[in-house]
């Protein structure tokens, strides 16, 4: 069963994203007592409210694009400047085609502009990044429920990626806490007893 949290407000930075929230949970218990957290529950946070919570925002207008992002920009119809926070937050660049710069993040993500959005950010100037340790972002989420209404919840922080030059998306957990989001299969037989 899924049953989503009433609405948050526009979530800005320096905002107390575990209170806001316990606040809609609350609002969700008044209406069905039966919805309270229990401890097999798992709350999906999007990385747009964490990070925005956590202040990774970046005003394009104080970024100075190197060349190399200028000329892409230019080759793609791009903005050179988010094209140059893309490749901050790079740890290794794969591949640039098409207007895309596919990398591999700090965290290990493999994503899409490494993972810089500036969909539903608030300003036009603006584009998130991911948050600095969304797993560390998820404990702190489960941890203020837990105190706040007497039972930690499983929790997901959750992004969309769009596969590199393919139809779709697929939701990916970038950060996870009160379970272990990998079950290890290595050593145990399959079910022919290989």
């Amino acid at each position: 069963l899924a049953v989503p949290l009433p609405p948050l407000p526009e979530v800005r930075p320096g905002d107390d994203l575990g209170g806001l929230v316990v606040g809609a949970w609350r609002q969700l218990i008044d209406q069905d007592p039966g919805l309270a957290p229990r401890p097999d529950d798992v709350l999906v946070v999007t990385q747009k409210v964490v990070s925005k919570a956590e202040g990774r925002i970046v005003d394009l207008g104080a970024v100075e694009p190197r060349p190399e992002a200028i000329a892409f920009a230019d080759r793609w119809g791009r903005d050179a400047r988010q094209v140059e926070v893309v490749l901050r937050e790079s740890a290794e660049v794969l591949r640039m085609d098409r207007g895309v710069v596919i990398s591999r993040t700090q965290h290990g993500f493999v994503c899409a502009n490494a993972g810089v959005d500036a969909s539903n950010v608030g300003r036009p100037d603006e584009v998130t990044l991911l948050p600095e340790d969304p797993d560390a972002s998820a404990r702190a989420i489960r941890e203020r429920i837990g105190a706040e209404l007497g039972t930690a919840p499983g929790v997901v922080v959750s992004d969309s990626f769009g596969r590199p030059w393919r139809w779709g998306i697929v939701d990916v957990a970038l950060g996870v806490a009160g379970f272990l989001p990998l079950d290890d299969q290595r050593g145990r037989p399959d079910a022919a007893g290989r």
